[in-house]
């Protein structure tokens, strides 16, 4: 048997590809946050086991491939095992009285599911390449709350 060789193209010819990081195996990510203006239990500190699944869009790299994996998960992974809290919750002031403000996130907006892929869409757009046209997150909260495009 004898092994073909394929004609040569070019990558740059075959045009924006999407790759879907997680679908069935999604990021696991372990984070606390609290809603300091919602009228019930969101509002005590808790935390939750995050699953967020990440499509990316984009023309191929040298190497064939849209993204590297390991970039995307690095971005993801910067909130694992670190508290969300919105800008002026009083919980900041605990952080840092107990010397630990790398344990805390603050956002401008409250952590809720949707404002997070919001966020972690626009850190992954500024963290890869300018070949990526198109970053879409969805973060699953728990098994009956998911936001964002899956």
């Amino acid at each position: 048997m004898t092994l073909e060789q394929q004609p040569a193209s070019s990558l740059a010819d075959a045009g924006e590809r999407t790759l879907h990081i997680g679908g069935d195996r999604p990021i696991r990510i372990s984070t606390g946050h609290r809603l300091r203006h919602h009228d019930g239990k969101c509002s005590r500190p808790h935390g939750h086991n995050y699953e967020i699944s990440v499509t990316v869009t984009g023309t191929l790299s040298e190497d064939g491939w849209v993204v590297d994996k390991g970039d995307v998960t690095d971005v993801v992974d910067e909130w694992d095992h670190r508290f969300l809290l919105e800008e002026g919750d009083p919980l900041i002031k605990a952080f840092e009285a107990s010397d630990d403000t790398d344990g805390v996130v603050v956002l401008e907006h409250p952590p809720t599911a949707e404002v997070m892929g919001v966020l972690l869409e626009e850190k992954l757009s500024e963290a890869l390449p300018d070949r990526v046209s198109d970053v879409s997150v969805a973060v699953r909260e728990t098994a009956e709350l998911c936001a964002g495009g899956y």
